[in-house]
């Protein structure tokens, strides 16, 4: 097992594997305080901060929110000349090889696994592009160690269960066992032109730009896809036709889901603005640049609102007109918002 392994709880998956990885790396921005970055600076320089909503027929609750794109982990690398692919595989047994390899050479691994094949995790939901990484193994036990952003303690899981997890054909569709191996440069980038690169993407993504989190071609006919700002209005046009369209029990599941998705599973909204903001704030405090002190409090609004809608949604007394006029100041908010990353992309003003 690689030992020590820095690990600290995490919002998101993905930000808080990248987070941990970068730590175990040594590797930050003398700018920062303390040096080495928080999670929501890794989101923001992934920069795919979205909005993706579906309604479709047979889903389970009858509609999802999902607040970011693909490839955000590849887009971070990239970014910050972390070395790394995403490998996938219809082979159980080259995939172990591809795990293991990483492991005896001394480098934790991130994979994706099903949420609903992990043991710990005690979820019925599906979501097959959860982030984890693999720091071990016990060949005697047969298990495999995970450090999950949702669980502070490492966790020993049957190798059963992590194959049935790492090569999972649930929602949002089969990850093909995808593993990434990464390779860590001597020192990052410099943190303000990564960040406006960052900013920049997240504004293009909001507008539609590989908007999506998944294939959406083979879903049913009658779904109702739609991303970025467009699928924000979308989302709040929809609400109000729900109890057309949906019998009482779905009417139900779907509004209770509302603040899941804003909050925890898919994170629609409240939490991965309020990470984005705390990109912007962190790169505003560390370079000095006021676009990005802009940004974040526009980024903030946002998530503010969305969690108000959450909270709404939680009521014991279930007013869909109410859900819809939280709903209604959300496309302007992301617009304000979207335009504000833009600006802080781009670098207009200077330092404060």
């Amino acid at each position: 097992m690689i030992e020590p392994y820095p690990h600290y709880l995490g919002g998101h998956c993905g930000s808080g594997a990248l987070r941990d990885l970068l730590h175990w790396a040594d590797l930050g921005w003398e700018e920062l305080p303390g040096r080495l970055p928080g999670e929501g600076l890794v989101f923001g320089l992934g920069g795919g901060l979205s909005f993706m909503y579906t309604r479709y027929p047979g889903l389970t609750p009858p509609m999802y929110l999902v607040g970011r794109n693909a490839d955000m982990e590849l887009d971070f690398c990239q970014r910050l000349n972390i070395d790394t692919r995403r490998q996938q595989t219809e082979d159980p047994d080259e995939a172990w090889r591809w795990v293991k390899a990483e492991i005896d050479a001394g480098h934790p691994v991130m994979v994706w696994c099903d949420i609903a094949e992990l043991p710990y995790l005690r979820v019925r939901l599906s979501n097959t592009r959860h982030d984890v990484v693999i720091i071990g193994y016990d060949d005697d036990q047969n298990t495999v160690f995970i450090v999950d952003n949702d669980r502070e303690e490492v966790q020993e899981v049957p190798m059963d269960a992590f194959r049935s997890a790492h090569g999972s054909n649930g929602f949002p569709g089969p990850n093909h066992f995808a593993t990434y191996p990464m390779r860590f440069p001597a020192r990052l980038p410099d943190l303000l032109t990564c960040a406006r690169e960052a900013a920049a993407s997240a504004a293009r993504v909001l507008g539609g730009e590989d908007a999506l989190l998944f294939d959406v071609s083979t879903l049913p006919k009658g779904s109702l896809v739609a991303s970025g700002v467009e699928g924000v209005q979308a989302f709040a046009d929809d609400i109000i036709t729900w109890p057309y369209r949906l019998d009482p029990e779905e009417l139900t599941a779907a509004v209770r889901s509302i603040p899941v998705f804003v909050e925890k599973a898919g994170t629609g909204g409240g939490f991965f603005r309020r990470l984005q903001a705390s990109f912007c704030r962190d790169v505003a405090q560390a370079t000095g640049d006021p676009d990005f002190a802009t940004a974040a409090d526009a980024c903030q609004r946002s998530a503010d609102a969305w969690s108000a809608l959450g909270e709404i949604s939680r009521d014991e007394q279930l007013d869909i007109q109410a859900v819809g006029e939280a709903a209604f100041p959300l496309p302007e908010l992301e617009s304000a918002m979207q335009k504000a990353l833009e600006i802080a992309g781009r670098g207009s003003t200077g330092k404060w």
